[in-house]
């Protein structure tokens, strides 16, 4: 089969695509995929290039890729729930025990795959996963967003910020979003009530009292986030833990959010997608052959939602 592999750490000439890539054999509560597409996220193009060698005693070669939708090929020992022809989605990152989605076939942990969302493509169900899931835990979970509140959502155009800035929408949330100048109208177009153009204005000086912050950019932008926050107020970082000693100064809550790409979350990820309240933004689709061009769009374009890599028609 084809696959995507890496045999050394680095930028993107280390992406290597095999021809005669062994085919994944499943270990118990594995299903076997037949793969139609994958998306890129930041874990992918970090875990390439080597930041995450002391989080992981993975040994190389690996296959990359983590979200993939597919139809289920082979279903493993103690996997009941699925069956052979089962349209599936959700996670098969080497970090969680799976064989990595950038291939033609993949194996999965039942525990990290769902039923797709019937409405939709195969390549816009690879684009949900990490990005849905980890929008409707912060936004549902740790923030416990209510109707008439108002969030401020950085990186509103990205994969996670524009399924969340959705989200919030269905929920009947006030949103404030920051992005780039050229990303002002696709984010307002996604339900953005406003939006904050972080090249020309800074947000800190725009808002204050806000009920809770999103934050998927990280670095100098959460701690900054603090002060627009009321008392009591929550802030969820995707970036890591956010500082508790800010946290205590003004009196909120701040969380540092691991995402659960469970198959809880993923069945309730496609009910808000069949549903209608949420749609899975795909910026540029690329094929398997094209992987290097995609990583580079990934990281040197910031794409408006997800790049995804087509693998079967």
């Amino acid at each position: 089969m084809k696959a995507v592999q890496i045999s050394s750490y680095g930028e993107n000439e280390v992406l290597e695509i095999k021809e005669n890539a062994s085919q994944p054999s499943l270990k118990k509560g594995q299903i076997l995929v037949e793969n139609y597409a994958a998306s890129i996220n930041a874990i992918d193009w970090k875990l390439r290039a080597g930041y995450l060698q002391k989080m992981t005693s993975v040994s190389l070669p690996i296959t990359l890729g983590g979200d993939f939708a597919g139809k289920v090929s082979q279903v493993g020992e103690g996997v009941s729930e699925f069956k052979i022809g089962d349209e599936v989605y959700g996670q098969a990152i080497i970090l969680n025990g799976g064989s990595g989605s950038i291939a033609e076939f993949l194996a999965a942990n039942s525990t990290n795959s769902a039923l797709k969302p019937k409405t939709v493509s195969f390549e816009e169900a690879a684009a949900l996963p990490l990005a849905g899931v980890s929008a409707l835990q912060a936004l549902e979970e740790h923030i416990k967003l209510k109707n008439g509140q108002k969030i401020l959502i950085h990186g509103g155009a990205g994969g996670v910020g524009s399924l969340a800035i959705q989200l919030a929408k269905s929920i009947g949330a006030y949103i404030v979003t920051t992005v780039k100048t050229q990303d002002m109208g696709f984010v307002k177009n996604l339900g953005a009530d406003e939006a904050i153009d972080y090249k020309t204005q800074k947000f800190e000086e725009h808002l204050k009292e806000v009920d809770a912050v999103f934050d998927t950019v990280g670095g100098e932008v959460t701690d900054r986030s603090f002060p627009v926050l009321k008392k009591g107020g929550v802030i969820v970082s995707m970036l890591g833990q956010p500082n508790q000693e800010l946290a205590q100064r003004y009196e909120v809550i701040a969380i540092g959010q691991g995402t659960q790409t469970d198959t809880t979350h993923l069945n309730h990820l496609a009910k808000l997608v069949d549903s209608g309240k949420i749609k899975a933004q795909v910026d540029k689709v690329f094929y398997l052959e094209q992987t290097r061009e995609a990583f580079k769009y990934q990281e040197e374009i910031h794409p408006k939602g997800k790049v995804v890599i087509k693998i079967k028609e």
